[in-house]
């Protein structure tokens, strides 16, 4: 039809199963297995909902100054969106415009493509090395602006902060973006270098670490100049697009240290036990810094595993992709889940 010609084509992300029966064991898109922090339910149970009939703050001041305080940044430092996703794309939309191609690793979060495509931004993949690292001497080429995940996804691996520096340093004239999505399970923020670099952002989120996925709430802190920007495209596309319960119930997640370090230290700690038994099993895998393992056997391929696994209603993330095909995300859940994870693969891998 004529008027198709003029539609915007994309070929969308495709998120992780979320499978409506009960009583499976969800591994698969690396969502918090513990509840939100105590004080989060309590505010839950006592908001008034009559308030909902009222736009929510366009500025999203109580988050924005929780996260301030809680970062010891200026608020005019931070931004906030509906997920890191509404963050990031705000970002490619915002930063990424000129002309010229911007880099992100071959193996990193399937969504970079598609935002590049979505806005028409050229864009060129740097190859990680055989052990899943990040090449910085890639980064030292003409573009239009850097991004990659520290840790990556689905690598798990996390680059120190020598690595991150240097690619910082060699692309001045363009907007570097460090998504730390999975930073707080171990790995070493770059917040300290917004000190040294203003084109310099870095994005996280409350989905992973501070178990709030459903919520969808992201930031980024960057220096003053650069949060200007996105804030003049954020409301030139919708002054409004974080609600209320979200702004009052991410605050006060924000507020509780000590839950979301007794959350973040189990997922942890349980990860680091799995590690050792699946190499017991014949699994390989980079040594993840986040909250999922990119394991692949040396004998069963991993579509045979996925396959068997979601057969017995444990789900876990796979991808027929150059570079990846052998190899299962799985994300780390409670002692239980991960016990029956185990004790699954340990029967299958004996019988096959």
């Amino acid at each position: 039809m004529k008027w198709e010609e003029n539609v915007r084509k994309v070929v969308p992300y495709v998120a992780g199963e979320q499978p409506e029966k009960p009583d499976v064991i969800k591994l698969n898109t690396n969502e918090c297995p513990y509840p939100p922090a105590p004080g989060v339910k309590r505010l839950a149970a006592q908001m008034d909902y009559s308030a909902l009939r009222l736009y929510p703050n366009a500025q999203t001041s109580v988050l924005v100054n929780a996260l301030a305080e809680y970062y010891h940044v200026k608020p005019e430092q931070v931004f906030v969106g509906v997920g890191s996703d509404d963050v990031l794309a705000m970002a490619f939309l915002t930063f990424f415009n000129s002309g010229r191609p911007i880099l992100f690793p071959d193996v990193t979060y399937s969504f970079y493509d598609v935002w590049a495509k979505l806005y028409r931004i050229p864009y060129k993949t740097c190859a990680l090395d055989e052990e899943w690292h990040i090449c910085a001497d890639d980064y030292k080429q003409p573009n239009g602006g850097v991004i990659f995940p520290n840790p990556n996804a689905p690598t798990g691996l996390m680059e120190p902060m020598e690595t991150v520096e240097e690619i910082i340093r060699a692309n001045r004239e363009v907007v570097v973006i460090v998504d730390e999505a999975y930073v707080d399970f171990g790995g070493t923020s770059a917040l300290p270098l917004l000190e040294k670099y203003d084109n310099l952002l870095i994005v996280q989120t409350f989905s992973k670490s501070r178990a709030m996925a459903g919520l969808r709430i992201g930031f980024c802190i960057g220096s003053e100049k650069l949060i200007g920007y996105l804030n003049d495209v954020k409301f030139s596309f919708n002054s409004y697009t974080m609600n209320l319960p979200a702004q009052v119930l991410g605050a006060e997640a924000v507020r509780d240290e000590a839950y979301f370090r007794e959350i973040t230290g189990k997922i942890i700690e349980t990860r680091e036990r799995v590690k050792g038994e699946l190499r017991e099993l014949g699994f390989s895998f980079p040594d993840s810094s986040a909250n999922f393992i990119f394991a692949s056997h040396k004998t069963i391929p991993a579509e045979q595993l996925f396959t068997a696994l979601r057969e017995a209603d444990i789900y876990v993330r796979y991808w027929n992709k150059p570079r990846i095909s052998n190899s299962l995300r799985i994300t780390i859940g409670t002692e239980k889940q991960m016990d029956s994870l185990l004790a699954f693969l340990k029967n299958y891998i004996k019988n096959n």
